[in-house]
């Protein structure tokens, strides 16, 4: 061993030598400085959260006219003359079916009754939809008809976009993007979440189509397929208030050579 060689026992106390020492104080100072540095480049490197919402630990009570065509939704009067639809979605990866069971054992036609209905709110971009968490939480409010939404179409029309899962998309997820949330949006919807198309127009303004069949009935497990793939849609445009509703045929529509935006 050359004299200027250190050696540590590290039983006896002091034998650290200077030159260890130094060496030691360096490295936990540069692992300090790396460790600083990679949290701020992995922290600005990260796409920001969407201003979504869902409110998990809080229930709201909502009241208005249940209409089921082509999926449940609740016509809520937010102020005067105005209205909002609010897209009904069950608990997990589930419709709203399962929940508004027990009622409609006991009133065959839902369509145009006042109900009430309590859960979690999940908005975004204008967009409102609410989780039912319990059946015993939809009641009838009012047993009296009250007129439905109308539709009114616009026309036929070829977009371009993306089928999403509306319940992760519009805030249960945050991101709620990338090939794992790609997943998930398949197994949500084939389990009976409304099939939304994201698309864009020329000013870069989201646009959210609610996807039925050329009859107006709802389609889930014939669209899996074409989840997260950019596509090109070609359909009939209905307005549904706050809503717009594409009515299309499955075989019509061709995916992009293009990766996904959202998936």
């Amino acid at each position: 061993m050359k004299n200027n060689d250190e050696f540590y026992v590290p039983y006896i106390e002091g034998s650290l030598g200077k030159k260890t020492k130094k060496t030691l104080k360096r490295f936990v100072i540069g692992a300090i400085l790396l460790i600083i540095v990679s949290g701020f480049i992995f922290s600005f490197s990260q796409k920001p959260f969407k201003n979504s919402a869902f409110e998990l630990t809080s229930t709201t009570k909502i009241t208005g006219v249940f209409h089921e065509n082509p999926y449940p939704m609740l016509k809520v009067k937010i102020a005067k003359n105005s209205y909002k639809n609010i897209l009904l979605l069950g608990f997990g990866k589930s419709s709203a079916n399962p929940f508004l069971k027990k009622l409609r054992n006991e009133i065959k036609d839902l369509n145009g009754k006042t109900l009430s209905i309590e859960g979690n709110l999940i908005y975004y971009n204008g967009k409102t939809l609410i989780q039912i968490t319990d059946d015993e939480k939809v009641t009838l409010d009012n047993d009296s008809k009250t007129k439905i939404p109308s539709k009114e179409i616009i026309s036929q029309i070829t977009l371009q976009g993306e089928i999403i899962d509306p319940k992760c998309y519009f805030g249960v997820m945050k991101p709620g993007k990338g090939k794992i949330h790609r997943s998930c949006a398949v197994r949500c919807i084939s389990g009976g979440i409304p099939p939304v198309l994201a698309t864009t127009d020329n000013n870069n303004m989201s646009q959210y189509f609610l996807l039925t069949d050329l009859k107006g009935n709802a389609i889930n497990n014939d669209i899996l397929s074409y989840i997260g793939k950019p596509s090109e849609l070609k359909g009939i445009v209905e307005n549904m208030e706050d809503w717009y509703i594409l009515k299309i045929n499955i075989e019509d529509i061709s995916i992009l050579n293009e990766k996904s935006k959202i998936y």
